[in-house]
């Protein structure tokens, strides 16, 4: 009985009990992993208040001056403006080329687009509606790496894997 039951253990133990359970992504995309190389990259963010439509700006690190701004002629890509993209959970994706030190102007993309002449440095200085917006921003790698950005990022929001996907930024 003993011999048996010593048998019957042995093969028990060799079968092989190493079996993976992979789990399928609720998603296609839900697996996507961000590529940081140098290439532009797909900035993704939450801000303090509604800017969405208001011209973006760079500042000193002091804040104390605009370092970087738009011409009136660069806001349109093709017959749109170069507005933010909407995403899950009121993330916004940068289609103008922001950064930690963003401000935003008082004008809308349309009514700086229009304008003939560009303000002084000083004058667009003074526009500035809010000198740090930002609650959030996250760089989530290169833009070729992604088939579909839109789709993508917001899987990754979906997932709760914006944070950890992605490099924090703020």
């Amino acid at each position: 009985m003993k011999l048996i039951f010593a048998i019957f253990s042995l093969f028990a133990l060799s079968c092989n009990t190493n079996s993976k359970v992979t789990k399928t992504p609720t998603e296609p995309d839900a697996g996507f992993t961000p590529v940081f190389a140098s290439g532009p990259p797909v900035l993704v963010y939450k801000t303090k208040a509604d800017f969405d439509s208001l011209v973006p700006v760079m500042l000193s690190d002091d804040k104390s001056e605009i370092v970087s701004y738009p011409h009136p002629d660069d806001l349109k890509s093709g017959n749109s403006y170069s507005v933010p993209s909407t995403l899950s959970g009121g993330y916004l994706l940068d289609n103008r080329g922001i950064g930690l030190n963003v401000a935003f102007l008082k004008f809308t993309y349309e009514e700086y687009a229009k304008l003939e002449n560009i303000p002084s440095l000083k004058e667009l200085y003074a526009s500035i509606k809010e000198k740090d917006p930002l609650t959030e921003l996250c760089n989530c790698g290169i833009k070729s790496a992604f088939t579909d950005v839109n789709s993508q990022v917001n899987s990754l929001i979906e997932n709760k894997r914006l944070r950890t996907s992605c490099k924090v930024l703020k």
